[in-house]
């Protein structure tokens, strides 16, 4: 097996796997990331003298065409070479002989693997978000579309007080914004630079951080080197809490979908293409998807604790256990991405039951409105209570149907509006498009400015 940090002697095989463990298979998630830090890293090294410029640009050549071939597919990690990094230094060797092996200057496999982990991580919470965005857009729509179709609201189960399919699908459309937010600040964490930390104590070569950081879009530096290894495990976490976050969000939106599309409720219907049907009952249009969606949405809610337990008491300075982060983090973006991608897709095409309140069962949720009514004639509050109350027991409660709720973030004021400009808000300080320019310009731009 291949080994960076080979010193002539031959490590006994069952050792080897054990600590490779999935690493192989998890780092092709990160190998155009991998590649785009070192071509930011080897642009360093020439304006600092430790490459020259003809190296600098074979070396560049190079990193493009692997880059390519991970973007399209072809790039794997070969049997007997232990990670990404070992993968791509071999291919460079490989190709330009010893001046594929002048690029490990001034880096340790740990400042490597953190910056690769934090374009890859940058570049998921953007899809996430992204992701968001659109269910947020489906949900505001329907909410404006059925905002005048009244159903019940409920607390403890109970049918409470009038609601709309308005606040229903507009109230998830908000949380989805505050979810939002929560993402941001883990962007924010994640899009600082750990390159030039190497083993966590920084390195005797000259490097030029901030020039890396520039290349590769970071907001700023991990400035402490050894804060920046302490990172390792820290934004996972903070990254995990915002997507659990959107999960527990989803989980909600997905139990309510089962409920008010069961007979027993009637209030939705789901497409007739989104359900599956029972082996024995040929009746049945299960909402399954909506179910999974639940369940993996309660999985991913316990993803900062699964973080949390790996590292959890280590100390400063680099460890082993955190190599496991990667086989509980890495997969858990795209497991969010299909909940959403499903969730927007049910969502745009939910069908609402308009003639919900025909049915007597409901005629109590309009208690409050009479209550409110009679208070609103000068009636005091307590008594109008009391008076619905006893009406109500002795089957005298006649209801009428109609509301008018009038403030703010109400059935007849939806707000809609306004949570659009709080998401518009949020999504603009995202800034992901310095990101985006940074990384094409580093694939695209094969004459890069040295200092």
């Amino acid at each position: 097996m291949e080994k960076l940090w080979d010193k002539g002697y031959d490590i006994n095989e069952e050792i080897a796997r054990f600590t490779v463990g999935r690493d192989r298979e998890l780092d092709l998630y990160l190998a155009r990331h991998d590649v785009l830090g070192s071509m930011a890293h080897i642009t360093m090294l020439e304006s600092i003298g430790l490459l020259t410029r003809d190296e600098l640009d074979a070396l560049l050549a190079e990193l493009r065409s692997i880059y390519r071939d991970a973007e399209e597919g072809r790039f794997e990690i070969e049997e007997g070479i232990e990670d990404v990094h070992s993968q791509v230094e071999l291919l460079l060797t490989r190709r330009l002989g010893d001046v594929g092996k002048k690029i490990h200057s001034g880096r340790s496999r740990n400042d490597q693997v953190l910056v690769d982990l934090k374009l890859w991580t940058r570049e998921q919470l953007r899809l996430v978000a992204e992701d968001v965005r659109g269910l947020f857009d489906e949900l505001q729509q329907q909410s404006e579309h059925y905002k005048h179709v009244l159903m019940p609201g409920y607390t403890h189960l109970q049918v409470a007080m009038p609601s709309s399919f308005g606040l229903w699908f507009g109230a998830y459309a908000e949380s989805l914004v505050d979810d939002l937010v929560m993402l941001q600040a883990a962007y924010r964490i994640t899009n600082r630079n750990p390159l030039g930390s190497a083993a966590g104590y920084g390195s005797s070569f000259p490097l030029n951080r901030q020039m890396t950081t520039d290349l590769l879009g970071f907001d700023s530096m991990d400035y402490n080197v050894v804060y920046a290894q302490m990172g390792r495990g820290k934004t996972e976490r903070n990254v995990s809490f915002a997507l659990a976050g959107i999960a527990g969000t989803l989980s909600k939106l997905a139990f309510d979908a089962c409920l008010f599309n069961s007979q027993n409720f009637g209030f939705v219907r789901l497409p007739k293409e989104c359900t599956t049907g029972s082996s024995i009952m040929p009746h049945k249009k299960n909402p399954d998807v909506f179910e999974l969606t639940r369940a993996k949405c309660n999985k991913l809610q316990a993803l900062p604790q699964q973080i949390t337990l790996i590292m959890n008491n280590l100390p400063s300075g680099y460890f082993r256990d955190l190599q496991i982060l990667k086989e509980v983090f890495l997969p858990a973006f795209q497991e969010l991405h299909d909940c959403l991608s499903m969730a927007t897709y049910i969502i745009s095409r939910m069908e609402v039951n308009e003639d919900i309140l025909s049915d007597t069962r409901y005629d109590l949720m309009f208690s409050v409105e009479e209550v409110n009514r009679l208070a609103a004639e000068g009636m005091p509050f307590r008594d109008a209570y009391k008076k619905v109350g006893m009406d109500i027991e002795a089957g005298r409660f006649q209801p009428r149907k109609e509301v008018h709720h009038t403030h703010e973030g109400s059935i007849g004021h939806l707000c809609t509006e306004q949570i659009r400009a709080l998401m518009q808000q949020v999504w603009d300080s995202f800034d992901f498009q310095r990101a985006i320019d940074a990384e094409q310009e580093l694939l695209t731009n094969p004459k890069h400015q040295t200092s």
